[in-house]
């Protein structure tokens, strides 16, 4: 797992300019497979709020929330 990756990813979500699977996957530089183990792992181990909008074909966080992956000083 590259935390790289699974940071971009974040950030896609956040801008809801994921694609689909296949683009993300391009956009990553791993399989389309890889795009949703990461998907998985947000979902499951962070409680991320992903979900999958077919009109806008992206993925989304459907709570207001932030989940990030970097040190945050004085909070």
């Amino acid at each position: 797992m590259n935390i790289k990756n699974i940071q971009l990813l974040i950030e896609l979500v956040k801008q809801k300019k994921t694609g689909k699977p296949k683009e993300i996957a391009k956009k990553l530089g791993v399989s389309e497979r890889q795009v949703y183990t990461y998907l998985e792992i947000l979902k499951t181990e962070f409680n991320a709020p992903i979900k999958y909008c077919k009109k806008e074909e992206t993925y989304f966080f459907n709570e207001e929330g932030e989940l990030t992956l970097a040190w945050q000083e004085g909070i």
